[in-house]
C-alpha cells in the first residue's frame, strides 16, 4: 500500500547535477498511523485508513478517540481513506508509515483544498471576456451578460457558468515527480504546485496511468 497524509510546507527551489533550478513543493509527509483497515467482507470495499497530525486529546470527540484507543494510537487530528485492491493490503492497523514510502524519481497525484477566493465574477472564475466600452456599455464592462432563453423552456438551466463563490474546492495535480525523499525529519519534495494554502492538509497517492489522447 502506497500514499501518506502531509502538510504543506511551502515552495523552494533544488539544484541538480547539472546546476539547473527545479521548483519544487516542500511536504511533511507522515508520519501516519493506520487507524483502520477495510475489507470487502466487512465493510464492502478494500481501504487504509491513515492518521496523521498529533494533538490534544480535549479537541476530539469521544467517539474519535475510542476508534484511535481500539489500537493504542495518539490523538489524531485528520483522518483519511485511501482506496487498495486486495493484493496491495499489506499493512496492519497501528502500524506507522512514513515518508521513504514513496522514492526519488516516483510519479505521484496530490489531493488537496484549493484556496479561497470568496465571491468572484464571471471574468476571473470562468475566464470570461469583458464587453466593449463604448457605445453605451460603460458600466456593464465586467457584467456577464445576457443569460436567458428563448420561448422554451423559458428558464436558465442548471449549471450555467455565473459568478459565485470561487475555490475552497477538492483539486488533484497529477503525475508530479518526486525529487527528494528526506525520512528522518518526514519531509517529500515534489516538482511543481500543490493545491492549497501553506499549512494545508493534501494525500500523496501514486500516479495513476495516464491515457493518451489519440492524434
Amino acid at each position: 500500500m502506497k500514499g501518506i497524509i502531509g502538510k504543506k510546507v511551502g515552495m523552494t527551489q533544488v539544484f541538480d547535477e547539472q546546476g539547473n533550478a527545479i521548483p519544487v513543493t516542500v511536504i511533511q509527509a507522515g508520519p501516519c498511523f493506520v487507524t483502520q483497515v477495510r475489507t470487502a467482507d466487512r465493510d464492502g470495499y478494500v481501504a487504509v485508513q491513515l492518521g496523521f497530525g498529533e494533538t490534544k486529546p480535549q479537541r476530539l470527540t469521544k467517539g474519535q478517540i475510542g476508534h484511535l484507543q481500539r489500537n493504542n494510537l495518539p490523538a489524531l487530528r485528520h483522518l483519511r481513506e485511501f482506496r487498495v485492491k486486495d493484493g496491495e493490503l499489506d499493512v496492519a492497523e497501528g502500524q506507522t508509515i512514513k515518508a521513504d514510502v514513496f522514492d526519488k524519481g516516483e510519479r505521484v497525484d496530490v489531493i488537496g483544498t484549493s484556496k479561497g477566493r470568496g465571491f468572484a465574477g464571471g471574468i476571473k472564475r470562468h475566464n470570461f471576456n469583458r464587453q466593449p466600452k463604448t457605445h453605451g456599455a460603460s458600466d456593464r464592462t465586467r457584467a456577464p451578460g445576457s443569460a436567458g432563453m428563448n420561448t422554451y423552456p423559458g428558464r436558465t438551466l442548471k449549471g450555467k457558468r455565473y459568478p459565485g463563490h470561487m475555490g475552497s474546492e477538492r483539486v488533484t495535480t497529477e503525475n508530479l515527480e518526486v525529487v527528494v525523499v528526506d525520512p528522518e525529519r518526514n519531509l517529500l519534495a515534489v516538482k511543481g504546485s500543490v493545491p492549497g494554502v501553506n499549512g494545508g492538509i493534501v494525500m500523496i497517492k501514486p500516479a495513476r496511468p495516464r491515457r493518451r489522447k489519440k492524434s
